[in-house]
């Protein structure tokens, strides 16, 4: 058995004491303080090892904590390379802890519920035991704290009763050390969630593309601090890059298969691929890499401000909605492939083409607007789109969005968002 090094007497315990026998207020506040002054945990291991050996005069502490269902207990003082570690109900550790209840035994020698190899951490064999159970203002157990004396002086009324007020400050600054690391672990999450949010945000476009005879405009509001759509508009060769997706769920998950789509694309096309090859190139990369049970809708094509013309592959993302303007109405086109990852494909299929008159509208709206439901369950839809745009289309893009938005709102009434909405309009001007 390790040599011990002896504790303070049990008369030091008895001088703490006023002349009632009680521990005097400011002795109690004190006590407290010391405790409260440290925030890391080992700290606070270690100062509660300092006071219970100058209040008590043991020459050994123990310290157990349990764990989140109480079945299992942890020897954390002292420390050990392999902490000894037990169940409720062994040892008078287990014992204490199962009961809930002190137990201060006189000579552990005939005390058939001492266990030697657990005990006091295994380092002592013969003496009085005071153990205790640490619980904390939610009736939870924390853990067991244990007063071990190798010369076999009892542990009287009085100091069994100190030890549950020792306990019970125990159990407050364990308390306060989980709720600052929590915070300390809250805020660097937060500090990682500003970060992803930032980046993700980084790739959508600073200012909108200057197009000759035309006007842009993109929007980009997520359900969480960082969400699963994207769009893009570039110019690249001369004509209008558009991109807008939808990685299935949202959040920092989708967040990044979406940004990872955008910075393929662009390498791609910056590569010299054309559009039929970055579509069959980028979605078997996506297949390759995302789980099975996830995909990106999006569409992605190029508008040609010469010819009006815009080429287009709409992997699952749908409706595609072409404003006309002679007729003031909406024209639906519906996704021209599967979503990009659902599956390996040898070549692009059939691409889509629209061709843009004076005035007409491209609006790439993601499902986060066409499925916002009310209180009701009811969606947005379709209709109440084309509704706004039939009102609205003349507006400036950034107008005629907020009108957009601001009819959703209105239509979902307290009812929150649970998708991301994302919005890319283009219309032909002159």
């Amino acid at each position: 058995m390790p040599e011990l090094q002896p504790g303070p007497s049990h008369a030091m315990f008895a001088r703490a004491l006023d002349e009632h026998g009680e521990l005097p207020l400011e002795r109690v506040v004190a006590l407290m303080q010391k405790l409260m002054a440290h925030l890391d945990l080992d700290s606070v291991l270690a100062e509660i090892v300092n006071t219970t050996q100058t209040l008590f005069g043991a020459e050994l502490v123990t310290l157990w904590t349990a764990g989140p269902d109480d079945a299992q207990l942890t020897c954390v003082i002292p420390r050990a390379d392999a902490p000894l570690t037990t169940t409720a109900g062994v040892g008078l550790v287990g014992a204490c802890a199962a009961n809930r209840a002190a137990i201060n035994v006189p000579d552990v020698t005939v005390e058939p519920r001492f266990m030697q190899t657990l005990d006091g951490g295994a380092l002592i064999d013969h003496g009085s035991m005071l153990s205790v159970p640490v619980i904390d203002s939610a009736d939870r157990l924390i853990g067991v704290l244990q007063l071990l004396d190798e010369d076999g002086l009892p542990f009287a009324a009085q100091a069994e009763a100190m030890a549950r007020l020792l306990a019970a400050l125990i159990a407050v600054a364990l308390q306060a050390v989980r709720v600052y690391l929590e915070q300390m672990s809250y805020q660097r999450l937060q500090q990682e969630v500003e970060l992803a949010r930032a980046i993700q945000l980084a790739t959508l476009p600073e200012t909108m593309p200057q197009v000759p005879g035309y006007e842009v405009h993109g929007h980009f509001q997520p359900a969480e601090e960082a969400g699963g759509d994207l769009f893009d508009l570039v110019v690249l060769d001369g004509q209008l890059f558009i991109l807008l997706g939808d990685a299935t769920g949202h959040g920092f998950g989708p967040a990044l298969s979406a940004t990872q789509m955008q910075a393929m694309l662009r390498v791609a096309f910056r590569c010299g691929a054309d559009l039929d090859q970055a579509y069959v190139h980028i979605n078997n990369q996506l297949s390759e890499d995302l789980p099975n049970d996830r995909f990106i809708t999006a569409f992605m094509g190029f508008l040609d401000p010469v010819s009006h013309q815009v080429r287009f592959h709409s992997g699952g993302q749908g409706p595609i909605l072409h404003w006309q303007a002679a007729g003031n109405m909406a024209h639906w086109q519906a996704p021209t492939t599967f979503p990009f990852g659902a599956m390996q494909v040898d070549r692009a299929g059939m691409a889509g083409e629209l061709s843009l008159a004076r005035g007409d509208l491209l609006a790439l709206i993601s499902d986060g607007v066409y499925e916002y439901a009310n209180a009701q369950g009811e969606l947005f839809g379709n209709a109440r789109v084309a509704q706004v745009f039939a009102r609205c289309h003349a507006l400036p893009l950034a107008e005629l969005t907020e009108e957009l938005l601001h009819a959703v709102r209105a239509f979902a009434g307290d009812a929150v968002q649970t998708d991301d909405v994302t919005m890319v309009l283009v219309r032909r001007q002159t």
